[in-house]
């Protein structure tokens, strides 16, 4: 098992910056890609950012690049997700999730963290 805790989430205004933190704790955290993803209201959840294993691979949906990194630190357990020029459209609840395989689909994690909620105004 594998026990995710997000935070850093709140209010914002559009072209500000946030920091999202994502602490596991359970089984060893470098057996597992790391993803970010987002859900807002009414439309299904959606992938954000990926990150492999020991952190040398990197994908992001292409809304975000440019925008959000994505990082870890496997001595503290913890995952990252840096957010600059953040936009109206970035409101979402933000999920971090772990899985055996570096992946975009939220299919390919088996575990999830309760998330923490971005509101970005205009």
């Amino acid at each position: 098992q594998v026990q995710l805790v997000e935070s850093g989430g709140g209010l914002v205004q559009a072209g500000g910056s946030l920091r999202l933190s994502c602490a596991a704790s359970g089984r060893t955290f470098s057996n597992y890609a790391m993803g970010w993803f987002r859900q807002a209201p009414g439309k299904e959840r959606e992938f954000v950012a990926v990150i492999s294993r020991y952190g040398r691979s990197t994908d992001y949906a292409d809304s975000v690049k440019g925008r959000f990194t994505i990082s870890r630190n496997n001595a503290k357990n913890t995952v990252y997700l840096q957010m600059n020029s953040l936009l109206p459209e970035d409101t979402a609840v933000y999920y971090c999730a772990a899985g055996p395989q570096f992946s975009s689909s939220y299919a390919a994690y088996g575990y999830w963290g309760q998330g923490t909620q971005v509101t970005v105004s205009s």
